[in-house]
C-alpha cells in the first residue's frame, strides 16, 4: 500500500453538525414511529460478503430467471440462500426498488431490498439508510438484470445506526492525519488498508510457525522493569503505587531472555512490544514490536542463516505463488537469492574515503558534527557510518554489515583475530537497518568491564537512566552457555511485505500528538 497523500477535502464544522443533526432526527424518527431499536442484537449463521458472493450459481440463476418470466406458481427458489452483515457504503432508492452496497472485511456485495419482499418497516428503512449504517440482510444470492451478482433481500434489518457521517464519501478518506487518528474509520472507507492488517497478521503467524519448527520456544518476559537495559535507548518511565518503586518501560527483552538460556532453555523467542521514548519518523514509533531469538551454542553465523530462510518464506506466504520477488516503492526485491554481505569497515571506507581505524582522518572527516570535539573516536565513526556509509548500500539487495567495532557492541563476543571488532552483523535493506545478530558475550568479567566502560564514558542523553545490572552480570557466573541471539524489526518486516513506506500504516494506532496541536512529529 503506498502512503497516504494530504488531500484533505473536509467539510465546514457546521455542515458536519448538520448532518450528524439530520441523522439524529431521523433515528429519533424511526424509534417513534417504527418503535425501531437501532443497536441490533445477536446474529448467528452470518457469511463473510465474500463467501456469499462466492455462493452464487448461474444454473440456479437461470432457472429462477426462467421461472420468473414464465410467472409460474409456487416454484421452490433453487438459488443459495445467506444472511450478511455490513455497512451501508453505497445508496440508491428507485421507488419500490432499494440498491445498498454492503462492505465488511471481506469485501463488498450488493443487496437488492423490494418492497414486496421485505415488511413495510424495513423498506423505509432500506430506502431512507445512510452511509456508515450497519445492517443485517438474508435472502437469494442471485443477480440483477445487469447481470450484477447480489443478494435479494427476504429479510433486512437495522443493526446499527451511524451518528457521524463518513468522509469523502465518494474518494475515500485520504487525509492522512485523520485516517491514523480515526483507524476506525480509515479501514472501512479504505479497503487496502484492512489488508495490510489482515497481511500483517499473516506474516506475524508465519513467522511463529517458522521459529516453531526450528524447535524455538516462545516466552514472555517482563514489560516493566526495574533497570532500562538491553540496549542504548532513552526509556520511558512509571511508577509503581503498591511496591513504590519506579519502573522503566522496557526498551529490550534481550537480559531477560539471556537469563533463559542460563536456566537450561535452549531456543527462546519473544515477539512483543518494546518502548523507546525518542523520535517520530517514518521508520520509527516510539512503541514498536520487535521479535529477539536466542539460540545455545548458536553464533552470529546461525542468526544470519535463520533470517535468510524466514525473509524467503514470509516473501513465498505473501506473494501466494512460490515467487520470492516483491515489490517495495520503485524497488524490485528478491529474497531469495543468498543476501550479501559486507565488512563495517570496508563500508565505512567506501562511503567515507577514509579508514575508520584512522583517529586523525575520522576526526576530520566528522569535525562539521555538532559536539563533534566531544565524541569519542568510535562514536564518530558510528556518526559517519550512519551519515554515508549505509547510503553506499545497493538499497534493492539484502545485506548483512559484520563486524562492527568492538566499542559500540558492548554485549558481543569479540572478533578472535581482531579484537576491536566484534560478531556482530545488521541486516539492511530498501535504506533500514532490519534486525541485528550476534554472537553473544559470555565470559561475565569481560561483560562487567563493558557494562562499567560504558557507564563511564556515555555522555549521551539515554546514558542518565543506565545503570549496572547486576543480577544479569551474575546470571553469566552462574553460566550461559555460548549463543547466536538476533533481534528483529517487525514492523518494518511488514512494511517491505506490503508495500508500506510509512510504518504508521503497518501499526494499527501510531502515536499522534493530541489533536489541534502543532503537528504530528514525523519528520
Amino acid at each position: 500500500m503506498a502512503d497516504a497523500k494530504t488531500t484533505s477535502r473536509k467539510p465546514p464544522a457546521e455542515d458536519a453538525s448538520t448532518l450528524v443533526a439530520a441523522r439524529r432526527e431521523k433515528l429519533r424518527r424511526w424509534r417513534e414511529e417504527y418503535d425501531l431499536q437501532p443497536y441490533g442484537h445477536r446474529v448467528d449463521d452470518l457469511v463473510p460478503l465474500a463467501e456469499a458472493r462466492a455462493a452464487f450459481d448461474e444454473a440456479a440463476a437461470d432457472q429462477w430467471d426462467a421461472h420468473v418470466e414464465a410467472e409460474t406458481a409456487d416454484a421452490d427458489d433453487p438459488r443459495p440462500h445467506v444472511r450478511v452483515a455490513g455497512r451501508c457504503i453505497q445508496h440508491r432508492a428507485m421507488g419500490k426498488l432499494v440498491f445498498v452496497v454492503l462492505r465488511d472485511e471481506s469485501g463488498d456485495l450488493q443487496i437488492s431490498v423490494s418492497k414486496q419482499d421485505v415488511d413495510a418497516t424495513s423498506f423505509k428503512v432500506a430506502s431512507k439508510l445512510d452511509y456508515g449504517d450497519i445492517v443485517v440482510a438474508e435472502g437469494p444470492v442471485g443477480r440483477t438484470k445487469r447481470g450484477e451478482i447480489c443478494i435479494w433481500a427476504d429479510g433486512f434489518e437495522l443493526h446499527c445506526k451511524s451518528l457521524v457521517p463518513p468522509p469523502e464519501k465518494f474518494h475515500g478518506l485520504t487525509d492522512v492525519e485523520t485516517r491514523y487518528r480515526q483507524r476506525y474509520v480509515d479501514m472501512y472507507m479504505n479497503p487496502e488498508v484492512m489488508d495490510v492488517f489482515r497481511l500483517r497478521s499473516r506474516i506475524l503467524s508465519v513467522t511463529r510457525r517458522f521459529m516453531d519448527g526450528r524447535g524455538f520456544v516462545e516466552v514472555e518476559t517482563p514489560m516493566m522493569q526495574s533497570l532500562a537495559g538491553g540496549a542504548a535507548a532513552r526509556p520511558f518511565s512509571t511508577h509503581h503505587n503498591a511496591l513504590d518503586i519506579d519502573l522503566f518501560m522496557r526498551i529490550a527483552p534481550e537480559l531477560y531472555l539471556k537469563r533463559l538460556l542460563v536456566g537450561g532453555m535452549r531456543r527462546v523467542y519473544e515477539i512483543n512490544r518494546n518502548f523507546r521514548n525518542e523520535g517520530i519518523d517514518r521508520q520509527h514509533n516510539p512503541e514498536f514490536t520487535m521479535m529477539e531469538v536466542y539460540e545455545a551454542f548458536g553464533d552470529l553465523e546461525g542468526m544470519m542463516e535463520l533470517q535468510e530462510g524466514l525473509f524467503r518464506t514470509l516473501a513465498q506466504e505473501v506473494t501466494g505463488d512460490g515467487s520470492t520477488v516483491i515489490p517495495w516503492g520503485d524497488l524490485e526485491i528478491d529474497y531469495g537469492a543468498a543476501f550479501d554481505r559486507v565488512r563495517y569497515g570496508d563500508l565505512f571506507t567506501r562511503g567515507t574515503g577514509i579508514d575508520m581505524m584512522d583517529q586523525e582522518a575520522v576526526r576530520a572527516a566528522a569535525s562539521h558534527l555538532e559536539d563533534a570535539g566531544k565524541m569519542d573516536h568510535w562514536l564518530l565513526v558510528d556518526a559517519l557510518f550512519e551519515e554515508k556509509g549505509e547510503s553506499a548500500l545497493d538499497p534493492s539487495r539484502p545485506t548483512f554489515v559484520t563486524h562492527f567495532p568492538a566499542a559500540l557492541s558492548p554485549l558481543t563476543r569479540p572478533d578472535p583475530e581482531n579484537p576491536d571488532l566484534a560478531l556482530r552483523g545488521e541486516l539492511y535493506l530498501a535504506g533500514m537497518e532490519l534486525s541485528n545478530g550476534y554472537t553473544e558475550l559470555n565470559d561475565p568479567d569481560v561483560q562487567l568491564a563493558r557494562f562499567t566502560e560504558q557507564l563511564a564514558g556515555a555522555d549521551d542523553e539515554a546514558s542518565t537512566f543506565r545503570s549496572l545490572d547486576e543480577d544479569f552480570v551474575n546470571a553469566l557466573r552462574v553460566g550461559m552457555p555460548p549463543a547466536g541471539g538476533l533481534g528483529v524489526g517487525i514492523d518494518r518486516v511488514v512494511m517491505l511485505m506490503t508495500g508500506c513506506t510509512s510504518i504508521r500504516d503497518v501499526i494499527l494506532f501510531p502515536l499522534l500528538r493530541p489533536e489541534g496541536g502543532d503537528g504530528d512529529g514525523e519528520a
